[in-house]
């Protein structure tokens, strides 16, 4: 009955389990191997005080159909990112002309960028 009882736990894998030896004769464990991606708090406060930032100086710079599509293509102010054919499907223009709008839109953002010095 204990053999049955431990059957279920045979596919189990613990963090503390040894994956083998590094070069210099220490156990690598699968917790090492684990990368753990949290930015800082300081790093958080950080990037959405710089996306707060550049949101402002887009409306400043872009307007009508150049925000809408740059919104759409990065998935910026709630939208879903979206590629230039969907983006000109959903406004009934040219792929092109998607293109265009796009290029354009971002010059002016480049150029407003560097002319305020942000």
């Amino acid at each position: 009955m204990h053999l049955r009882a431990q059957k279920k736990y045979a596919g189990d894998v613990f963090l503390q389990a040894v994956l083998g030896v590094d070069k210099e004769g220490n156990e690598v464990r699968i917790e090492d191997k684990l990368a753990v991606n949290e930015d800082s708090i300081d790093n958080q406060v950080s990037t959405k005080m710089q996306i707060a930032e550049m949101q402002g100086t887009m409306g400043r710079i872009l307007h009508g159909r150049e925000k809408e599509v740059i919104d759409m293509r990065y998935g910026l102010e709630g939208c879903e990112e979206l590629t230039q054919r969907e983006i000109s499907k959903h406004l009934n223009i040219s792929r092109s002309y998607v293109s265009r709008i796009e290029k354009k839109a971002l010059n002016k953002l480049k150029d407003g960028i560097n002319a305020t010095g942000s």
